[in-house]
């Protein structure tokens, strides 16, 4: 990150903004002409999913789109379950978002992209399939510039709850207290063995969050992206396959439509263990950081398909938000993909990952400037008690009860875990007595329209079924 600000251990801002990826940062840069803000990072900027994400900016900025189009294909990627006005706010609100990110320095490159579930080419790239590591510099580089965003690195251990609303944050070196705290701290795609995803992305977030009296929901919702590097968590942009790339079975035979939703492909392909994925009919010029990361494991994707398989991606669920990033606790506010507006329902469609994080980031610092002074404190909280740890059982657990396709009796032994958010998905997955999107149940393979609803978890409460409009 270069040039870090580390402050003493007791320290007062207007926004408090945990997470250092594409959310977090742009959230801090909406806020800061009005607002002292510090950005608390777990790790380097090169640690985020944002950093390592391939896939560019969906935006209905074409000759031939319409926002509405973009609705209707996110709404049907989501298996009806995407929330329709969170739907709106995303699609209508996506080209002025890719516009700011111009604005900021990211230079896009010329043309869009067509991807798996979109009717139309929309998908905005910068660098070919590196365009998280383009926005995420051009935000790093501004946020350090901001003399109102101070950016430290540390853990977040807990939310920091007066009882009645939200006060800020614990960390290992101390509290940080704030009129209003912004989680933007990832998914939790690395709890499963085989993922996509930096090792840190663990749900820390959702977890504190649910621990300190904030709804969470649709859990059960996590996409395996169907073309990760087999043995590895090296991905293989669904960009590649929207450029011409081909899904080969062993005997060289095309089996699936290549643009398909991603929970389509990826059984498809787990179902036969893995899968070879042919870029020699795409301009491989177009993809250097994809092809440098396939010749540096010993493929020449110019010679010889590449072996694929699936892995654990995104996680579509999270803490429990309005569209303005307000959570059930009061002064909390969440965005990105730690958070659950319903947007993408049971099946997030491709590229809506990055504008979700840019949409709802920047609803959520606005909508946190209007947070009333923190009361008084009386001293500082205790630190509270760790996280449960990740082990490699807890993945491994989690991959073979809770992948690709579940049943009752593996979820069954799961939710006996020793881990908060394996627990809660678990329970969210035996909650859903059906299959839709993401979510296969090899024992309940049919969808059941009763269950067209968002499972939500409460502390100290069974799961419910609600409805969001």
């Amino acid at each position: 990150m270069g040039n870090v600000n580390r402050r003493p251990q007791k320290a007062e801002c207007d926004l408090l903004v945990v997470g250092g990826g594409v959310a977090g940062f742009y959230a801090a840069l909406c806020a800061a002409n009005e607002a002292d803000v510090i950005v608390l990072t777990k790790g380097p900027i090169k640690t985020t999913a944002s950093y390592l994400a391939q896939g560019g900016v969906a935006a209905a900025v074409g000759p031939d789109d319409d926002p509405a189009l973009h609705a209707e294909d996110t709404i049907a990627a989501g298996r009806g379950l995407s929330r329709p006005s969170a739907v709106s706010v995303l699609t209508d609100e996506a080209p002025a978002r890719v516009a700011d990110l111009a604005d900021l320095g990211v230079e896009f490159d010329l043309g869009l992209g067509l991807e798996g579930g979109h009717s139309r080419a929309r998908v905005v790239h910068a660098g070919g399939a590196a365009t998280g590591r383009q926005i995420a510099h051009a935000l790093a580089e501004r946020v350090l510039d901001h003399p109102r965003i101070s950016v430290r690195e540390g853990e977040a251990l807990g939310v920091w709850s007066t009882g009645s609303r939200c006060a800020g944050v614990t960390t290992e070196s101390g509290a940080i207290s704030a009129r209003a705290t912004l989680l933007a701290t990832g998914g939790a795609a690395a709890l499963w063995e085989r993922t996509t995803n930096p090792i840190g992305a663990v749900g820390d977030g959702i977890a504190m969050a649910y621990r300190a009296g904030a709804g969470v929901a649709d859990l059960e919702f996590i996409q395996f992206h169907p073309t990760a590097l087999r043995g590895s968590g090296v991905l293989l942009s669904e960009a590649l396959r929207g450029a011409g790339a081909l899904l080969l079975d062993d005997s060289g035979h095309r089996f699936t439509d290549e643009l398909a939703p991603r929970d389509v492909v990826a059984r498809e392909i787990g179902a036969r263990g893995t899968a070879l994925l042919d870029l020699r009919p795409v301009d491989r010029d177009r993809f250097p950081s994809v092809i440098g990361s396939l010749e540096d494991a010993g493929f020449d994707p110019a010679v010889e398909p590449i072996p694929v398989a699936p892995a654990a991606h995104y996680t579509m669920g999270g803490v429990v938000t309005d569209l303005d990033g307000r959570t059930e606790l009061p002064g909390l506010y969440a965005a990105g993909e730690c958070a659950c507006t319903g947007v993408h329902g049971a099946n997030r469609l491709a590229s809506n990952s990055l504008l979700e994080c840019l949409v709802f980031g920047r609803r959520a610092a606005l909508a946190s400037l209007g947070e009333p002074d923190l009361p008084a404190q009386n001293g500082w909280p205790p630190i509270p008690e760790p996280l449960e740890a990740v082990t490699p059982e807890i993945r491994r657990s989690l991959w073979q009860d809770a992948g690709l396709v579940r049943d009752a009796a593996g979820l069954e032994r799961l939710s006996g875990a020793p881990h908060l958010l394996t627990r809660l998905i678990a329970q969210s997955a035996l909650a859903r007595t059906e299959s839709r999107g993401a979510h296969f149940r090899a024992d309940r393979p049919h969808e059941d329209p009763e269950l067209a609803g968002h499972v939500v978890h409460r502390s100290g409460q069974e799961p419910v079924l609600e409805r969001w409009s």
